[in-house]
């Protein structure tokens, strides 16, 4: 079964992955944590490797990420074949990474963005559909050999 979304975090995007399975609750998006499951200091390539590997494998539509600072998440993650992590910093950002780079993983930095502005970023990743098009060649061209 595919879900629709597994998330995790490493201790610098513990709280806020919290906070956040709150707004997905909410929105009814049915979801998987990978963990951490608390603040304890944790390496975050291992939880990237999770979320990575379930979006590439197609175990999981999309992904969540957070940490310190989503610069680490967001490189590890894109270290898997097919998967797009996108490290937005505001609605707009999170808006194009879906609508022309077809994003499947969204990192976020849990001490450089507060709750309200990572939920909002959030919601529009979430509700925002690939535009395809003319940017459908380009992204097929980020896994191209």
């Amino acid at each position: 079964m595919t879900l629709p979304l597994i998330l995790a975090a490493d201790h610098g995007g513990f709280e806020l992955k919290e906070k956040l399975k709150a707004v997905l609750d909410r929105l009814g998006v049915t979801y998987r944590d990978a963990g951490t499951h608390s603040a304890e200091a944790v390496d975050y390539p291992d939880y990237a490797r999770v979320v990575a590997q379930a979006v590439s494998r197609g175990e999981a539509l999309r992904g969540l990420l957070v940490c310190g600072s989503g610069q680490g998440m967001a490189m590890a993650a894109n270290r898997f074949r097919g998967v797009r992590a996108a490290l937005p910093f505001d609605e707009q950002t999170a808006r194009l990474s879906r609508e022309h780079n077809d994003a499947n993983v969204l990192a976020l930095g849990g001490r450089v963005l507060d709750h309200d502005r990572a939920a909002r970023i959030l919601e529009v990743w979430l509700a925002t559909p690939f535009a395809g098009g003319r940017h459908a060649g380009r992204v097929l061209k980020i896994d191209a050999p």
